[in-house]
């Protein structure tokens, strides 16, 4: 496996289903037109995050001839991909760089009162996961399924105090 698409270590469907209520927040709608002899088709895809802003995000990617169908879709993919974020208050615990192909995003975390400092596509990402304060910056290609991937797989990179000190038998 290449370096910049690691391994995302996603929940099982037995955890996914004690969450309950997942809220969700279209991202990105494209359309796409094939031109027939009778005029053009219409398909759509959907980019959606998912996430019960209480430390679980996700997301999810649809298609279909539809908008609703495509979100529909979208949202049913994104309760497959929820990952599970370890916050201390109200930001992350360290600065953490997150990357997917060619998109990477930097996660920086941030005093109390900071606020989501980040575009649109990090932006949704954060609210969903239940991160109030953080800076961020996206690097390299802008590309909202990428972006979204590669928040994701800096969110799963996350580790709190006492993961790192149980994994080494150290004490805090």
């Amino acid at each position: 496996m290449s370096k910049n698409r690691e391994k995302t270590e996603f929940l099982d469907r037995a955890e996914a289903e004690k969450l309950g209520e997942l809220k969700e927040e279209r991202v990105k709608v494209n359309r796409t037109a094939k031109v027939v002899k009778g005029g053009r088709r219409f398909a759509f895809s959907a980019l959606t995050v998912v996430g019960n802003q209480d430390g679980v995000v996700g997301y999810g990617f649809g298609k279909a001839k539809e908008i609703p169908m495509a979100m529909q879709k979208a949202f049913k993919d994104g309760r497959k991909h929820l990952v599970r974020v370890p916050r201390v208050e109200t930001t992350i615990p360290h600065e953490v760089e997150g990357e997917f192909c060619a998109s990477r995003v930097r996660l920086i975390p941030a005093s109390p009162g900071t606020g989501i400092i980040a575009g649109g596509t990090v932006r949704a990402v954060m609210e969903l996961a239940g991160v109030k304060d953080i800076l961020t910056k996206s690097y390299g290609s802008t590309n909202p399924i990428n972006l979204v991937k590669a928040t994701v797989a800096g969110l799963a990179l996350l580790r709190t105090r006492a993961e790192v000190s149980a994994a080494r038998g150290v004490e805090v």
